[in-house]
């Protein structure tokens, strides 16, 4: 499947499941849709303040069931899963960027840093338009980077 046609159908449902979540007083963190083996995988990841539990995830699941076989944005046989997108969840948008300013954050580039190496941890300080910047832990050294260049920023929860 073309990347084109996999991010379109990502914009489809998430577009169709974000009012779905609303309802339900969860937002959607991210949509994925992708294969693993031979079977196709659409992932809706949930979230709301306070966390999600099983009992979000099926109810967002029952939600979105009826309202995606309706659009059919999706050719042929797929999973859904809804879950949450975990503690260390990753940050993928310009709006997880922002809201978790000042948060303790593990990255992982595709090349190493020179000076720093590939996987680092710090705190995310700033945020613009695709620009992330990260302080380490002492306070002494900052590094802006390319989202783009970053293999995951995740959030760090086990320091």
């Amino acid at each position: 499947m073309a990347d084109s046609k996999k991010k379109n159908t990502v914009a489809v449902v998430e577009e169709l499941a974000a009012p779905i979540a609303e309802s339900l007083g969860l937002r959607i963190w991210d949509v994925r849709y992708l294969k693993e083996g031979s079977q196709w995988y659409l992932r809706i990841f949930i979230d709301k303040d306070g966390g999600v539990d099983i009992n979000d995830c099926e109810k967002m699941s029952r939600a979105i069931d009826e309202p995606l076989d309706k659009a059919d944005p999706i050719e042929g046989e797929y999973i859904l899963e809804v879950s949450s997108p975990g503690v260390e969840r990753e940050l993928i948008k310009p709006e997880h960027f922002k809201s978790f300013i000042g948060a303790d954050i593990m990255v992982r580039m595709f090349r190493p840093i020179d000076g720093i190496g590939k996987d680092f941890k710090g705190v995310l300080t700033g945020y613009d338009d695709g620009e992330v910047t990260i302080t380490d832990h002492s306070g002494e050294n900052t590094v802006t980077i390319n989202k783009k260049d970053a293999a995951y920023i995740k959030l760090d929860d086990f320091d």
